[in-house]
């Protein structure tokens, strides 16, 4: 063999043993940092899907637990067990990976925490009602969270990502700080935060404060809260796609290192593959779909400083999440569902209920019964088909809750049959879907799984102005009167 073969084949041979010696090195730190704890709770679930193609939940949760590095940000009492989630987020991914949605839980929202399990004692908890929803995993866990959140939402989280405070501080400086923007200098004595007006680059323990006040923006609420954190991952996803940060190596091992020190996932992404799956469905991703939401709420019957789901847009909201609507532009991607009765390749029979055989003669629709019962598994639903039905008249309106059942009905007694027509075309109900039943005095709207949001059967409702930011968007906060200040520089 040549002299200068001998010297090539030595030089590949020691490079490729080097590669593979770093990449070896980087992916068993990597793997070593990442801690994971249980999905669920104790409760029900289906077969995960496929992180790499299929529709992806991940809840992102931000825990305010005082231990260890944290210490600094208030004594161990002012976390409980697991400590609260001081950050609650649904990241949504579309199936066909062309858009997120972004889904903010303010932390003072009222919701039912069901029964849970701690997977790591076995000790279980009782279902508690009206507690605050960053609670949720102070007893038994992060799975509790998890559930909880499949309760309130009627769908299913398939992973979930936990940060600590350390995370957003190390994060913030891996990256050079994020670029954020506030209406007038303030200064917030609680968070430590303090910022001039404009924009400022924070990063290390400025980021963490942006984060995590409660009282510098909007009216010192959680609302305002929630705006500010999306602005910031709004900002902080512009400068990593801008950065050029994907495509570089070192800056990806660098942010990797830092996150994964800092992060408890669940169980099905605790390895380096699976999060490197995910973060490969992310990048390709364009930054005007990633749009960030928050629940729509109102302030709480049982206490003002609380909030509740605010209905029915709270339920339009979780139904057009369960059908992948593009909340960005809901009416360019919704398409209806056809009739239970059509088949591929033949014409859906006609909307308009069967009529008599005689001709009816005019009847005074403020006389008519009209029962609604919600059969959704959706609390509240019958309110919005109330509500459109006094608006068309029909003012004799009852409802009450029933068992779930997965298809829409309108029933009908004797006589009733013209009234069931119309009612049926009022919301756009299939003809297939209208029956005489001779036991029920009037007209009975039976809403079921088909018909969880609006007014128009097989359509979806998505609230107005639903979005509060995409990832494309440069937002600039508004300070709360209250602690604005002459100059926080």
């Amino acid at each position: 063999m040549p002299v200068w073969l001998k010297v090539t084949t030595a030089v590949v041979s020691v490079v490729l043993i080097g590669g593979l010696a770093f990449a070896g090195y980087w992916y068993i730190r990597l793997q070593s940092n990442i801690s994971s704890s249980a999905l669920g709770a104790g409760n029900s679930r289906t077969d995960n899907v496929d992180d790499a193609t299929g529709r992806l939940q991940i809840l992102i949760l931000g825990s305010d637990t005082r231990d260890g590095k944290n210490s600094n940000y208030g004594s161990a009492e002012d976390s409980n067990g697991y400590g609260n989630s001081d950050v609650m987020m649904l990241m949504d991914i579309s199936e066909d990976n062309k858009r997120v949605s972004v889904v903010s839980f303010p932390r003072d929202l009222l919701v039912d925490i069901p029964k849970c399990t701690d997977q790591k004692t076995g000790k279980q908890f009782p279902a508690r009602s009206d507690v605050m929803i960053n609670e949720a995993m102070s007893e038994a866990g992060i799975g509790c969270a998890v559930d909880t959140v499949n309760k309130l939402t009627g769908l299913e989280v398939d992973h979930f990502m936990m940060a600590d405070f350390n995370a957003v501080k190390e994060l913030s400086n891996a990256v050079g700080g994020v670029e954020v923007c506030i209406s007038d200098a303030v200064y917030d004595p609680d968070s430590r935060l303090k910022l001039p007006k404009g924009n400022s680059q924070v990063q290390g323990e400025q980021a963490l404060a942006f984060l995590r006040t409660r009282h510098a923006f909007g009216d010192g609420g959680d609302l305002g809260r929630i705006k500010a954190q999306q602005g910031f991952l709004s900002a902080l996803t512009r400068k990593i796609k801008d950065d050029g940060t994907l495509s570089d190596p070192v800056k990806m091992l660098n942010i990797a290192d830092v996150v994964t020190k800092n992060l408890t996932v669940d169980d099905g992404l605790s390895s380096v593959p699976a999060l490197i799956t995910i973060g490969n469905r992310l990048k390709t991703i364009d930054v005007g779909k990633v749009a960030f939401v928050a629940v729509p709420t109102v302030p709480a019957a049982s206490d003002p400083n609380r909030l509740d789901p605010a209905e029915p847009a709270a339920s339009q909201l979780f139904a057009a999440l369960k059908k992948d609507v593009d909340l960005t532009d809901p009416e360019g991607k919704q398409k209806p569902s056809p009739s239970p009765s059509a088949t591929p390749g033949t014409s859906a029979p006609p909307s308009a209920a069967p009529k008599p055989t005689t001709p009816a003669a005019p009847y005074d629709k403020s006389l008519q019964p009209v029962t609604v019962v919600n059969g959704t598994a959706v609390p509240t639903r019958s309110q919005e088909i109330v509500e459109a039905l006094v608006a068309a008249d029909f003012t004799q309106v009852g409802q009450f809750e029933d068992a779930p059942t997965p298809k829409t009905m309108v029933y009908y007694g004797p006589d009733f049959a013209d009234v069931a027509a119309d009612v049926a075309k009022l919301f756009g109900i299939p003809a297939a879907q209208v029956a005489p039943s001779p036991g029920i005095s009037g007209v009975q709207l039976y809403l079921g799984a088909d018909f969880v949001s609006g007014s128009k059967f097989g359509k979806t409702t998505v609230p107005k102005d639903i979005v509060n930011q995409t990832a494309k968007d440069a937002t600039c906060q508004t300070a709360n009167p209250e602690l604005i200040v002459q100059d926080a520089g």
